[in-house]
Parts: structure tokens; C-alpha cells; sequence
């Protein structure tokens, strides 16, 4: 599957190197032609917090079922 410029995705696993886990969101803000993804995460304020490479096996679409959820980002402490 690509995704879009701009589009959200969730995370398919945890990245914690980032301090991020799995079902986190994030933006694709560029892409490459092997599959690759530059993604930028925002903060609750929409702050950027984060910009990392991840390949597209790690991301995930975002679905109608789901609901977005508040939790304390480790590395803005």
C-alpha cells in the first residue's frame, strides 16, 4: 500500500528509539521510491516532537473503528 503525502498513519510497531509505540500516529511528510517513509509526530498541541524513516511493512492506514488516545510522550519529559 502507498500512502499519500500529508496522510496520518499509525504505527504498526513500537520504535523505541523514539519513544514510540505501536497504534501511535504519525504524517508522512516524504517518500521513497523503495518504500521507505519519512514521518513527522506531533504532540497533542501539534507540535512537532519527532521526524523518523520507517519502512512501509511499519506503518498502518488509519481506520474508521479507531479512536485517537492521550498518553504522556517520554522523550518531551
Amino acid at each position: 500500500m502507498k500512502f499519500a503525502l500529508y496522510s496520518q498513519v499509525a504505527l504498526a510497531v513500537d520504535v523505541p528509539e523514539h519513544h514510540l509505540r505501536k497504534g501511535d500516529i504519525a504524517t508522512v511528510a516524504d517518500r521513497f521510491e523503495k518504500g521507505g517513509y519519512v514521518l513527522e509526530v506531533f504532540n497533542a498541541l501539534g507540535e512537532s516532537v519527532d521526524v523518523l524513516t520507517l519502512p512501509e511493512s511499519s506503518l498502518e492506514p488509519l481506520q474508521a473503528d479507531e479512536l485517537f488516545q492521550i498518553r504522556h510522550f517520554a522523550a518531551a519529559a
